[in-house]
């Protein structure tokens, strides 16, 4: 039996794009913070992908592309255009320190590292939406810098200066809870006798 034209370009979709489909709904929450509006940002992005599938180049970055069409969905979508107008002002270089270590496989590091974990998330989803995107395609989806590039459509230079923003925005998020008693030892120190 022989397919036509159609019938394979709609095999091919399905086989590119169906193994993407929680990364997508992950990305997609994280970008909306809702799961109904995630459930429609997918839903939408595949039907634009599945549209514009014929102009997709086989061979090509695939998950970059479908990627694009996820975020320039969300970018044009009442929230989304609510989001890309907000854009921070405070970029604090200074205050970085060592990482603190914590203990491993104790019940209170496991009560830590749950309570920190719950943390980390709250302090994501608060991140602008330029460095919460960049920082979830870099660190959990394990994107290249080349393919946040194309996803994104910025320059690779662009999206090394966000993920070194983006890391540090969060690190300054995460201080204060992380070691809220240091605060006042360290302020103590640096005076100097003043």
């Amino acid at each position: 039996m022989e397919q036509s034209g159609a019938n394979l370009q709609l095999d091919s979709f399905e086989e590119l794009a169906t193994p993407l489909f929680d990364r997508l709904y992950n990305f997609a929450h994280w970008l909306t913070q809702n799961r109904d509006e995630a459930e429609d940002l997918v839903q939408e992005t595949y039907v634009k992908a599945l549209k514009g599938f014929s102009s997709f180049q086989l061979g090509t970055n695939f998950r970059a592309w479908i990627y694009r069409i996820l975020r320039n969905t969300f970018l044009t979508s009442p929230k989304g255009l609510k989001v890309a107008l907000t854009v921070p002002l405070d970029f604090d270089e200074e205050n970085e320190g060592p990482e603190p270590a914590i203990e491993r496989d104790t019940p209170e590091a496991l009560l830590l590292a749950r309570s920190s974990h719950e943390l980390l998330q709250k302090a994501i989803e608060e991140l602008p939406v330029h460095f919460r995107e960049i920082l979830l395609l870099c660190e959990v989806e394990e994107m290249s810098y080349q393919d946040i590039s194309d996803t994104l459509a910025v320059p690779i230079g662009t999206v090394m200066s966000r993920l070194s923003r983006a890391r540090k925005t969060l690190r300054n998020q995460l201080r204060p809870h992380v070691q809220p008693e240091a605060a006042p030892r360290i302020a103590r120190e640096t005076n100097h006798g003043l």
